[in-house]
């Protein structure tokens, strides 16, 4: 292996360490974002409606785009 090869291969990895770190720092502040908003968004429940004496409730994790509905009988507990 020649001096040049030697210089070359130096400034090849130089330059994939520097992409590294670069693509490692975004990654990072990408993972910091989404984690503040995941832990702000918590699971709700709230009343839509009633049915024979009973509520419906309808439920949503937030994380994801669907609702469960359920009933919620008082007197049934």
């Amino acid at each position: 292996m020649t001096q040049e090869d030697k210089a070359a291969l130096i400034e090849f990895l130089r330059g994939g360490a520097v992409v590294g770190i670069v693509v490692g720092v975004i990654f990072i502040g990408l993972a910091m974002l989404s984690q503040s908003t995941v832990s702000e968004l918590k699971p709700s429940a709230e009343v839509v409606d009633t049915y024979e004496g009973c509520d419906i409730v309808r439920w949503t994790n937030h994380q994801f785009a669907e609702y469960k509905y359920f009933l919620y009988c008082e007197k049934n507990k």
